[in-house]
C-alpha cells in the first residue's frame, strides 16, 4: 500500500508554482475610472502599495495615496499629461523615491530629481525614498557642535546646534528667507552641505535666492529643490520630502547637512487641496486629520547621527507664514510643538527698522548654550540680561518723568546694545567678529559713541579685525579662549575702531 505525505505534495507544488511563475513576468495594470485636478481614481490595481510609483500609458508618474475597496486615489505629478478615462495605469513596484549624489550640488531640480537649469542631465548615485524612517534614539547623539548662522543676534542669545530644529516664524515680509539664506552663505568655510527647498514661491523668488547663492559663491555646495506656485499641489506636497531626501544621503556619509523648508505653510495648504480633492474626511480649519503627522514625520528625520552611524547631521530650519503675528493658530501651533524652539519675527520691529526683526522676548532654543563656542557663551549670558533688563526699563521709562543717572545709563546703554545687534542681510559674521561686537558692548567701550554712529562703528571694527593677521582672531579660531594677551589686541582694535565716533 502506498502511504499518502500531504506535506510533500505540498511541498511539490509550491516549488512548481515559483517556478511557473518565474517564466513570465507579470504586470499589476488597472484603468482610469475618473480624471479631474490632477487626482484619478483608478480601478484593477489591488496590489499596489500606499505611496507606489504609477506610470500612466502617456508616461506621466503618479503616486498611490488612497487605498479604498474598489478603486485606488492617485495624484499625478504633471499637469500636461495626456490621460483620459479608460488610460491604463501600470504599477511599478517602487515606492516613491528620488534620485540623489554628490552631482546635484550646485543645480535646482524639482522634487522628483529633474533639473530645472537648463543644464545637462545629473548622472545619480542611486535613489532614496522620499518617505523614509526617523533614525531612533539609540542611533541619535545629543547635539553638541554649533552651526552658526553669521547672524548676531541667533548666535548669541538664540544658538543652534547642528541636528537641530529651528522654526523660523513671522509674518510675510518679515525676513524669514533673509535669515535662512545668510545661514546658508555662512557655511562657505563650514563644510556643511546645504539645501533649500522652496514650496509654492514664485518663479521669480527662487531666481532671486539663486542669483544671491551665485554671487556669494554659495551655489558649489548648495542644492536647490523647487516647486512653484503654478506647479501641481502633489509637487509641492512632495518637495520637502525630496529636500529631506538630499540631506539623508550626505548625513549618512557622515556629512553636516541644513535644509530650510520655505515654508511649511504653503505645504499644508497644497496637501489640504489634495487631500479634499481625494474625499479625505477634513478637520479643524479643512486640514486632513493627518496635517500634524505631515510634518512630524518630515522634521522628526532632522538629527545628529551617532558616531558608529558616521556622525553625520542635518538641521532643518523650517519657516512658518503668521497672519497678524497669531502664533495661535492651527498650522503654527503644530510646527512650534515639534521644533526645538524657534526664532519669532516681529512686524512692528520690522516696521521700526530693526533688521533682522527678531523678538528676543518669545524667541527661544530648547538646545540653548550647549550649541555655542566657550568664549560666545561666556559673553552672551552677560547680553541677555542687559537686553532683558533694559527691555524692562525702557517699558517703564514711557511713564516716568524723572529716571536716575543710573537709570538712565543702562537705558542708553541698551538702546546701543539694540543698535549693535542690528544686521545687514548677506553679511554675516564670523565667530570672532560677534565675540568682538559684543564685548565691546557688553564691557562699554561703546557707550561714549552717538547712537548715529553705531552702525559705522561696526563697520570699523569688523574692516580692521579683517584687513589685517591678528593674536585676537588666531587665538579665537584656533584655542577658542580670550587670552589676556588676545583681550589686549580687541581692545587696541576696538579703541581704533571708536576713535573717530567719540561724543
Amino acid at each position: 500500500m502506498i502511504k499518502i505525505c500531504p506535506d510533500a505534495i505540498s511541498e511539490t507544488i509550491i516549488a512548481q508554482l515559483k517556478e511557473y511563475n518565474l517564466m513570465f513576468n507579470f504586470e499589476y495594470t488597472g484603468t482610469v475610472l475618473k480624471l479631474g485636478d490632477n487626482i484619478t481614481q483608478i480601478y484593477g490595481l489591488n496590489q499596489v502599495m500606499s505611496g507606489e510609483l504609477l506610470e500612466f500609458e502617456d508616461k506621466t508618474i503618479g503616486i498611490a495615496l488612497n487605498l479604498e475597496n474598489e478603486s485606488v486615489g492617485a495624484v499625478l505629478m504633471d499637469i500636461s499629461h495626456q490621460i483620459t478615462e479608460g488610460s491604463l495605469v501600470k504599477a511599478t513596484g517602487r515606492i516613491a523615491e528620488i534620485p540623489v549624489g554628490p552631482n546635484f550640488l550646485g543645480r535646482i531640480v524639482n522634487p522628483l530629481g529633474i533639473p530645472m537649469d537648463n543644464k545637462d542631465n545629473i548622472k545619480n548615485d542611486g535613489t532614496r525614498l522620499l518617505e523614509y524612517m526617523a533614525p531612533g534614539i539609540i542611533n541619535r547623539k545629543s547635539i553638541n557642535e554649533p552651526l552658526q548662522t553669521g547672524i548676531l543676534s541667533i548666535d548669541t542669545m538664540i544658538p543652534i546646534g547642528r541636528g537641530q530644529r529651528e522654526l523660523i516664524i513671522g509674518d510675510r515680509q518679515t525676513g524669514k528667507t533673509t535669515i535662512a539664506i545668510d545661514t546658508i552663505l555662512n557655511q562657505k568655510i563650514s563644510n556643511i552641505i546645504c539645501i533649500y527647498v522652496g514650496i509654492g514661491q514664485k518663479a521669480s523668488t527662487i531666481a532671486q535666492v539663486v542669483n544671491i547663492l551665485k554671487d556669494n559663491d554659495a551655489m558649489s555646495y548648495t542644492i536647490v529643490v523647487a516647486a512653484n506656485a503654478n506647479d501641481p499641489v502633489s509637487l509641492q506636497y512632495i518637495a520637502p520630502y525630496a529636500g529631506a531626501a538630499f540631506a539623508e544621503y550626505f548625513m549618512y556619509k557622515g556629512k553636516a547637512t541644513l535644509i530650510v523648508y520655505d515654508d511649511l505653510t504653503k505645504q499644508a495648504a497644497a496637501y489640504r487641496q489634495m487631500s479634499l480633492l481625494l474625499r479625505r474626511p477634513p478637520g479643524r480649519e479643512a486640514y486632513p486629520g493627518d496635517i500634524f503627522y505631515l510634518h512630524s514625520r518630515l522634521l522628526e528625520r532632522a538629527a545628529k547621527l551617532h558616531n558608529d552611524l558616521g556622525g553625520g547631521s542635518m538641521t532643518a530650519l523650517p519657516i512658518i507664514e503668521t497672519q497678524a503675528s497669531d502664533v495661535s493658530a492651527y498650522i503654527p501651533t503644530n510646527v512650534i510643538s515639534i521644533t526645538d524652539g524657534q526664532i519669532f519675527l516681529s512686524n512692528d520691529l520690522f516696521n521700526a527698522g530693526i533688521r533682522p526683526a527678531i523678538n528676543i522676548g518669545i524667541s527661544v532654543s530648547r538646545v540653548g548654550s550647549a550649541a555655542q563656542t566657550k568664549v560666545l557663551k561666556s559673553i552672551a549670558s552677560k547680553l541677555k540680561l542687559e537686553l532683558a533688563q533694559f527691555t524692562e526699563l525702557e517699558s517703564f521709562s514711557k511713564f516716568a518723568s524723572d529716571l536716575d543717572i543710573e537709570t538712565q545709563k543702562q537705558l542708553a546703554r541698551g538702546i546701543r546694545l539694540r543698535e549693535l545687534l542690528k544686521q545687514s542681510q548677506n553679511s554675516p559674521l564670523t565667530v570672532s567678529e560677534q565675540i568682538a561686537l559684543i564685548y565691546s558692548g557688553i564691557q562699554g567701550y561703546i557707550d561714549t559713541i552717538s547712537v548715529d554712529n553705531i552702525k559705522n562703528y561696526i563697520d570699523n571694527l569688523v574692516f580692521s579685525l579683517r584687513s589685517s593677521k591678528n593674536l585676537y582672531t588666531d587665538t579665537i579660531e584656533s584655542m577658542d579662549k580670550l587670552t589676556l594677551e588676545a583681550e589686549n589686541s580687541l581692545i587696541q582694535h576696538i579703541q581704533i575702531s571708536k576713535s573717530f565716533f567719540i561724543l
